[in-house]
């Protein structure tokens, strides 16, 4: 099996060193200082109790140098991935599969969505439909990232928690790809279920970032922050019931309710959203995967997200002036 993970930064050196250490034929496709350090020491995986190794997998910022691959996993920002379409097409064999573990609403959302809107295409998550044209959403597999890591040093790679990636076929169906996929990860010590609904998967993290991303960014509040202001609670109440409106109309299923899936956010305390985290290190924010994306769903069925488009331009314009944002 050869697997190449683009943008090997945090969760993709965690899933290719977990690969890489099992025997897989990883690839990392990454840039800068962090590349530099992989392609001469190894990549250092790190772990709270204390646990540690050192893996050697190639590590390249040119995609063409590795030829057709059984996987590329897109680890990348998912503003990011419709820019890089080209740079990929060297991956690409007849049955490659493409992994999407990006956080929102994954481009190839209405393939295989078995509804009378299969084929819409999201502009919010591809522009001008450069991943649905380019890649083809028949090779697409969802993946759901869990774990928290981080890159602490160039080459080295922490993690915090988590260990669970659960993969989906748009379609629901249990093909040998997937079925293939889920065992090397599962031999690697990763947990890789494969989910028949992973839009429910989806949601559910989805659901937590809509709300408190983009009024974190606007406020320069931590979690435990937003949850200490009744008005603010009652924002991201009725941020939480509008998307829910949209995912349910789409067929998605809630496990939880609104008010547990925030309380639990709320009990994390002293922590920043990545999107306020990218803000504040002057990094382009996933506004439109998290965000603009359900308001374009809720277009798509017909579900109003008056809250959603108001918090949207608010956080947009934010960006803009800040220079993240065009």
């Amino acid at each position: 099996m050869k697997v190449a993970i683009y943008g090997a930064g945090a969760i993709g050196a965690h899933l290719g060193g977990m690969l890489a250490r099992s025997g897989v034929d990883v690839s990392l496709i990454a840039r800068g200082p962090h590349l530099e350090a992989m392609q001469q020491n190894g990549l250092q995986c790190k772990f709270q109790d204390g646990e540690e190794f050192r893996v050697h997998p190639n590590a390249t910022d040119d995609p063409a140098s590795l030829g057709p691959q059984d996987y590329v996993i897109v680890t990348l920002k998912a503003h990011q991935s419709p820019g890089v379409v080209g740079l990929m097409q060297p991956l690409m064999g007849p049955d490659t599969a493409v992994v999407t573990a990006m956080n929102g609403v994954p481009w190839w959302y209405f393939h295989g969505l078995g509804s009378d809107h299969d084929g819409t295409h999201l502009e919010a998550v591809d522009p001008g439909r450069a991943q649905w044209d380019g890649l083809g959403p028949e090779r697409a597999i969802g993946m759901v990232v869990h774990p928290a890591t981080e890159i602490t040093a160039p080459g080295v790679m922490q993690h915090m928690e988590g260990d669970a990636y659960p993969i989906g076929e748009p379609s629901g169906e249990k093909t040998p790809r997937i079925e293939a996929l889920s065992a090397a990860l599962t031999a690697s010590g990763l947990r890789a279920p494969i989910r028949n609904k992973i839009r429910d998967d989806i949601w559910m993290k989805l659901w937590g970032n809509l709300c408190l991303n983009p009024v974190s960014a606007l406020t320069g509040s931590t979690l435990g922050g937003l949850g200490q202001d009744e008005a603010v609670r009652e924002l991201l109440f009725g941020l939480a019931a509008e998307g829910r409106a949209v995912g349910e109309a789409l067929g998605a299923r809630f496990r939880v309710t609104a008010e547990r899936r925030l309380k639990a956010a709320f009990e994390i305390g002293d922590h920043k959203t990545s999107m306020l985290q990218d803000l504040e290190r002057g990094r382009p924010m996933e506004i439109d995967a998290l965000v603009t994306s359900v308001t374009e769903l809720g277009d798509v069925v017909g579900v109003d997200t008056p809250l959603l488009d108001a918090v949207a331009a608010l956080v947009k314009l934010k960006a803009r002036n800040a220079g993240l944002y065009s």
